[in-house]
């Protein structure tokens, strides 16, 4: 069975990982699943607008799955008001050609929880690297974002708390820039659930083939 690596920034070759590398408006290869879009930190006034017109035309490419990773960080980039007007537009380019969104979030969930609410989007927004608690956690899904794990699975306390509570329909995994091999973080969540890695592969790839529809 498939083991499904929803964010990467690395390139894999393993027949049994289905992984979506993410790219950027000046990357070169897209001849395999990726996602693409403007990170916050990385948001030139200059050139924007140019980019966003690059990410539009790769979100027509067969290999599209998402549009991301995007969005608000409080603690690194270009301004705030500025970063909110970018995700903005890319939020429109996720409606507009039906990808779901892979939102980069740093000590802004109230804002993006309030954009959600306010914009009713119908694709899936995904938090990746979500490594924060359960009431956290809680209240993103009651606001039917999904979670995506990552490394951070194998050595945070906290992350096992939240995990062990929440339900799995709500949740994905990544590995994002790490080295760490996609197979042992499942084997980790299975773990904390008790659970065979068998059940916990067919349980995301239900979740992974409702939201990144092809």
């Amino acid at each position: 069975m498939v083991f499904y690596d929803v964010h990467t920034h690395k390139s894999l070759s393993d027949e049994n990982v289905l992984q979506i590398e993410n790219k950027y408006p000046n990357s070169v290869n897209f001849s395999s699943p990726f996602s693409i879009g403007i990170h916050p930190w990385f948001i030139n006034k200059n050139t924007y607008n140019k980019e966003l017109l690059i990410v539009e035309d790769k979100l027509q490419h067969a290999n599209c799955y998402a549009i991301g990773e995007c969005g608000l960080d409080k603690l690194k980039g270009v301004a705030l008001e500025l970063q909110k007007e970018v995700f903005l537009k890319q939020v429109e380019l996720s409606e507009k050609y039906k990808k779901p969104l892979i939102i980069h979030c740093v000590k802004a969930f109230k804002a993006i929880i309030a954009l959600k609410k306010e914009l009713q989007p119908k694709q899936f927004w995904m938090l990746h690297g979500f490594n924060k608690n359960i009431q956290l956690a809680k209240s993103l899904i009651d606001h039917n974002f999904m979670l995506s794990f990552g490394e951070l699975v194998l050595k945070n306390k906290k992350i096992e708390e939240t995990l062990r509570q929440i339900n799995l329909s709500s949740i994905l995994i990544e590995t994002d820039d790490s080295d760490v091999n996609v197979k042992d973080i499942y084997q980790k969540i299975a773990d904390i659930r008790n659970l065979k890695v068998a059940i916990l592969q067919n349980q995301i790839k239900q979740n992974f083939k409702r939201i990144f529809t092809k």
